[in-house]
């Protein structure tokens, strides 16, 4: 039976925690977002670091939720997904990426299968996480998942895992291509959309059913991705064919609307989705592009290899891991000059804004996460 997404209806589920999530995230899915206290512009402050998190961790992303939860993806080198308390940086959880597909709808895979955690995205309401996994490894995984997708149509699909951040535990899979990697939602929490890396698509993947409902192809690599507000037009990096595409949800069309240079990576909209930026990786630039059009309006230097991005709340201020460098570079968004280079642990390689502390998370593939708050003057004063 081919893979077919259920979500378990007070069944079993297969997550493996070893601690527990503190009791103010226990209890309804439904959790109540205050805001966040008006501070400076995020132009106007400094990073300042806070902690070095290390542990059996091994994280290839990170990302905050909305309502003070972060989550790390700690690949195939340490199986899990581990989550921390944003206020407290304590560990929260560590869930194990091992299932058995049997318990979540399918009977002809039952028995163990790992998988490998890449990516992560928060629902709206921060109540649950969405990983994508690299490959499946278990009954009916398929030939060998690797970069190179030297194993071809032989590769097994994998999956994405649904996490239910009060408990902990994976509560649902569904299946996408092969060797999903970065996974965005739409703004209105309903949509999908998973990068498919050796397939040269991307999967479109209806929440509320938990399927694939579409699969649209774009070209060799598909990396970073956004959904604008109208819930239906997305924008795909190809990151092996150095093109940027224009996608549309409903239609399943795509066409390419930029060459970018070399290994366009990463993503990220302004908070009025006007602007986007994007990370050309082996060309070593940032470029401001318009939502509407995908016309590059700015472009500027940045440090070796960015990768991930992320923007603040106000989005005066983006955050750039330079991989090569092992250095973090803060943007100032008007400018488009940076305004800080701090440095981080090695391989630096995702990186998030925890808006309810405002402080900057970055995943160091070398096994460590770096946490800086981001709230200091810039002249290093601070109030009374």
């Amino acid at each position: 039976m081919a893979l077919m997404a259920l979500v378990l209806a007070g069944g079993m589920v297969a997550g493996l925690v070893t601690a527990l999530l503190p009791a103010e995230r226990t209890g309804s899915a439904q959790v109540a977002v205050e805001e966040t206290p008006p501070g400076d512009p995020s132009n106007t402050t400094r990073l300042a670091h806070q902690e070095r998190i290390t542990g059996d961790i091994t994280p290839k992303s990170v990302v905050a939720s909305s309502d003070g939860a972060v989550i790390a993806n700690n690949m195939m080198y340490s199986h899990s997904s581990t989550l921390y308390d944003a206020e407290s940086l304590e560990l929260t959880a560590t869930v194990s990426d091992t299932v058995d597909l049997a318990e979540f709808g399918y009977p002809d895979r039952a028995g163990e299968t790992t998988g490998a955690p890449v990516e992560a995205v928060f629902s709206p309401d921060g109540a649950y996480a969405y990983v994508s996994q690299y490959s499946l490894k278990g009954p009916g995984e398929g030939a060998k998942a690797t970069d190179d997708c030297a194993n071809g149509e032989r590769i097994g699909r994998s999956a994405v895992y649904r996490l239910d951040v009060a408990a902990g535990e994976w509560d649902q899979v569904i299946e996408v291509g092969r060797i999903p990697k970065f996974i965005s939602l739409s703004p209105d929490g309903s949509i999908a959309l998973v990068s498919n890396w050796c397939d040269s698509s991307v999967s479109v993947v209806d929440l509320a059913a938990g399927e694939e409902i579409s699969e649209i192809p774009v070209d060799s690599a598909p990396r970073g991705s956004v959904i604008l507000p109208d819930n239906r037009t997305a924008y795909v990096t190809a990151m092996y064919a150095d093109e940027l595409y224009r996608v549309d949800l409903t239609t399943g069309e795509s066409e390419l609307v930029l060459e970018t240079g070399r290994k366009p990576r990463h993503l990220v909209l302004s908070p009025d989705a006007s602007r986007m930026y994007l990370t050309v990786s082996g060309d070593d630039r940032l470029l401001e592009l318009d939502t509407a059009t995908g016309e590059v309006l700015r472009e500027a230097p940045t440090g070796r290899e960015p990768r991930t991005m992320a923007i603040s709340s106000d989005g005066t201020a983006l955050y750039i891991v330079n991989y090569y460098a092992n250095t973090l570079s803060k943007v100032d968004t008007e400018t488009l000059e940076e305004i800080q280079t701090v440095e981080v642990g090695q391989n630096p390689i995702g990186v998030t804004y925890e808006p309810t502390q405002g402080r900057v998370w970055v995943a160091n593939y070398s096994g460590s996460l770096d946490v800086f708050d981001d709230t200091a003057p810039a002249d290093g004063t601070m109030e009374p």
